[in-house]
């Protein structure tokens, strides 16, 4: 396969409106609440990886900072100290990778939130009882709002892709979203970046999506991953 185009086209912003809602309307409505000035709740959410977690905290933490201070940090950013403006929002991914010192710095956090006004939000990668944490912050985590974030059905995936293709400006007909959904990895975003390299592999061949060149660009995208597992 002939080396692709370089996608020049921006990425795609993380936003509550572009997130494929499903069965997570509840989650949603949820989020949107917590990003206003007056809403002090501690929040998490969980699923497996791939199930759109850091897309919504992104999303979360962007349309808070309109209204408030937002304090948005990956697990391994987290030190002794997580900065907590008064009346702010702090944002934590994978809290189930935080180290000994950090996990003692969020059950601070826990315990100084109503005090100073604080709004919590956190992602796990399964419910509060099973995360590997401290028994008193798994304890205080999980007296939480608690989410699970629902995978969505093939319909529902079906129709996300082809939302993706209508707004990338692809020709992709049924028969080719039905070949990626049985013969793809299950998770959205890994389909859409299937979608995202067939674009651009027609872009570069000048010819319109087929099944032949779906096939390559899966292949291709395999072998990535393949390689990256081998590079961990």
């Amino acid at each position: 396969m002939t080396q692709l185009l370089l996608d020049l086209r921006p990425k795609q912003i993380p936003t509550l409106d572009n997130f494929v809602a499903g069965a997570n309307a509840e989650l949603l409505a949820r989020l949107r609440g917590l990003t206003e000035a007056d809403s002090f709740d501690a929040v998490i959410l969980w699923g497996p990886a791939g199930s759109g977690k850091s897309h919504l905290l992104a999303a979360t933490a962007r349309l808070a900072d309109r209204h408030r201070a937002v304090t948005h940090l990956q697990a391994s950013q987290v030190g002794e100290e997580i900065p907590a403006p008064p009346g702010g929002l702090v944002v934590i991914e994978d809290v189930e990778h935080l180290s000994a010192p950090a996990q003692i710095a969020l059950f601070r956090l826990f315990n100084a939130a109503r005090v100073v006004g604080l709004a919590i939000l956190l992602s796990g990668g399964s419910a509060p009882a099973q995360l590997q944490l401290r028994e008193d912050l798994r304890t205080r985590i999980g007296q939480s709002l608690i989410f699970e974030v629902k995978p969505l059905t093939d319909e529902e995936k079906s129709a996300a892709l082809r939302r993706h293709a209508l707004l990338r400006g692809m020709r992709m007909d049924d028969g080719l979203v039905d070949y990626l959904l049985r013969h793809g990895r299950r998770d959205l975003p890994s389909l859409m970046a299937v979608l995202d390299g067939l674009d651009r592999a027609t872009l570069e061949r000048k010819r319109h999506a087929t099944l032949p060149l779906l096939r390559e660009v899966m292949q291709l995208q395999l072998e990535k991953s393949e390689d990256e597992t081998r590079a961990i």
